[in-house]
């Protein structure tokens, strides 16, 4: 399959293709951690996806712990 990465540096736009999935959400992340903007993956149907959305796709959300109450201190009987 085919996945196309772009980006936005100021007036300039990148573009970039990959074969795999992984490889393009990998760069995807790398760009946007470059800080470029408007940072897309679009696969050979056509569909366009920001590299956070693609992540979910594939891996389905991310859990965040839950808040925990505080321990008990427990008393010598």
């Amino acid at each position: 399959m085919n996945f196309t990465v772009s980006a936005r540096l100021a007036a300039r736009r990148f573009a970039y293709q990959h074969a795999s999935v992984l490889t393009a959400l990998d760069q995807g992340m790398s760009l946007i951690a470059a800080g470029m903007a408007d940072v897309t993956i679009t696969d050979a149907s056509g569909r366009i996806r920001s590299p956070a959305a693609l992540y979910q796709s594939l891996f389905g959300s991310i859990a965040t712990p839950q808040a925990r109450p505080a321990p008990v201190a427990l008393q010598a009987a």
